[in-house]
């Protein structure tokens, strides 16, 4: 079925959001809510495809896809501000607390909406959010390590920085002085581009990038609010660094992670735009038991 589309006006964006399945309201079950950053609403049809009975409502973040428009006159992505916005958009719904799916940058744009508007959010579920800056052992390597991801976009472009992102994302363990000495990543190696389409605003790969893998949630107001929340790591991610920061979350808020099937973007299926298909069906199946089951006496909700 194919969602209804609609436009939140807010004072410096246009927020673009789809509803998927039931009208607000009228599903019996709270709204679940996917989040994404830098990925935009297309990139959850296949998860919400796997919730036909709930409401389910996607959106683009201010600044990308249809909300691409700003009136703000910054072009960054801070975490606080997809916060603001999506406490907006869950005042706008009027359907009361919400469930909330947020993968990579929307996980620590979840996190972030926990500790700013406690009282949103029944349950968030956080998938392998970047936080470099909760590594307990290398998080200035980790940092250096996406510095030279930005460096190879600078110099060379998307397919250089894209392969570079790649190698980094590929790394198993704590960025070492080996990870270092390694030459830059072949864009061939991985189908990426060669040639230089000389765009420097890619929000992954450039300096906008910056205020999310080190933006510092309120860990101490995540942990205090009434909301639930649960960390995902993807049962292909191993030790790199997604699923090391993931676990570095969950063990400051004393609850232990929950594995997925697939990798970090394994909600999704496979296509032209997504080479690397993950199991959505699968993936939507863990995701349902995680929202539907209760947490365990004696825990931090």
């Amino acid at each position: 079925m194919t969602p209804a589309t609609h436009t939140l006006e807010l004072a410096d964006v246009d927020l673009v959001y789809d509803v998927h399945g039931p009208q607000p309201g009228d599903g019996g079950r709270p709204v679940l809510v996917m989040i994404g950053q830098p990925m935009t609403a297309e990139g959850f049809a296949d998860l919400a495809a796997q919730f036909p009975e709930r409401t389910v409502v996607t959106y683009d973040p201010r600044g990308l896809g249809r909300s691409s428009v700003r009136r703000d006159g910054r072009n960054d992505q801070r975490p606080e501000d997809q916060a603001d916005d999506l406490h907006a958009l869950v005042e706008h719904l009027g359907a009361g607390k919400v469930d909330v799916f947020g993968s990579s940058g929307g996980a620590v744009a979840g996190l972030a909406w926990v500790a700013r508007y406690p009282d949103d959010v029944n349950i968030l579920v956080a998938h392998e959010p970047p936080s470099t800056w909760v590594l307990p052992g290398d998080a200035q390597e980790a940092d250096r390590a996406f510095a030279k991801v930005r460096q190879s976009y600078q110099e060379a472009g998307f397919g250089h920085g894209m392969a570079q992102f790649i190698a980094l994302t590929m790394w198993p363990g704590e960025f070492t002085s080996e990870y270092f000495a390694q030459p830059p990543a072949d864009p061939a190696m991985f189908g990426m581009p060669v040639q230089d389409d000389g765009n420097r605003n890619d929000p992954l790969l450039s300096e906008r990038s910056l205020t999310v893998t080190r933006y510092e949630y309120d860990l101490d107001a995540v942990k205090a609010s009434p909301a639930r929340v649960v960390l995902g790591i993807g049962e292909e991610t191993g030790n790199t660094i997604t699923a090391r920061t993931a676990q570095a979350v969950a063990e400051r808020l004393g609850t232990p992670p929950v594995v997925f099937p697939s990798h970090h973007g394994g909600f999704a299926g496979g296509g032209p735009e997504n080479p690397y298909a993950g199991k959505p069906a699968e993936f939507g199946a863990t995701l349902r038991s995680v929202l539907e089951s209760q947490p365990q006496a004696g825990r931090q909700p």
